[in-house]
């Protein structure tokens, strides 16, 4: 027999020890919004099945709210929250695909606030033009900038998926 066999290989060993959960990738901030989200995300279902019993209910985000459901707006509003919900999923589960659709989510997120912020006030009626500056911007640029800093290392090969 040879000993070669027996002796474990020390490249192997090395890049073992070096591989990182893609997790430890995300800082507790995204963390404690992704977990957030989750739950935003497993309400979908539910919302529309009180929806089509009849029963409204205020939702909001990025600044566009709504009392009705099944309204188009409604609609729209949980279609994000399903967006959010299954980007924190995966990332949740660590899967490859989890941080493309967060960038994703992150620049819909911008655009839709872009666009409350400075587009919407135009089409709104009553007081003309105001601007509202949304908060949620203080968290979606970092939130995008930190997903493509760490876009690479968390689909590289030495990460455990």
């Amino acid at each position: 027999m040879n000993s070669m066999e027996h002796q474990p290989d020390v490249l192997t060993e090395i890049i073992t020890n070096s591989q990182i959960k893609r997790s430890k990738l995300l800082p507790w901030w995204i963390k404690v919004f992704m977990w957030i989200f989750l739950i935003f995300g497993l309400l979908v279902p539910i919302s529309l099945v009180v929806a089509f019993l009849g029963f409204g209910f205020h939702m909001s985000l990025y600044g566009i709210e709504t009392n009705g459901p099944l309204s188009i707006t409604g609609l729209l509003l949980m279609g994000l929250f399903l967006l959010k919900g299954v980007v924190s999923i995966g990332l949740l589960k660590e899967t490859g695909w989890a941080i493309k659709l967060g960038i994703v989510d992150a620049l819909i997120g911008i655009v839709i606030c872009g666009f409350v912020m400075f587009g919407y006030p135009f089409f709104k009626e009553g007081n003309g033009f105001v601007l509202s500056l949304r908060l949620e911007l203080l968290l979606l640029i970092p939130y995008a900038i930190k997903l493509r800093k760490i876009k690479d290392d968390w689909e590289g090969q030495s990460v455990m998926a």
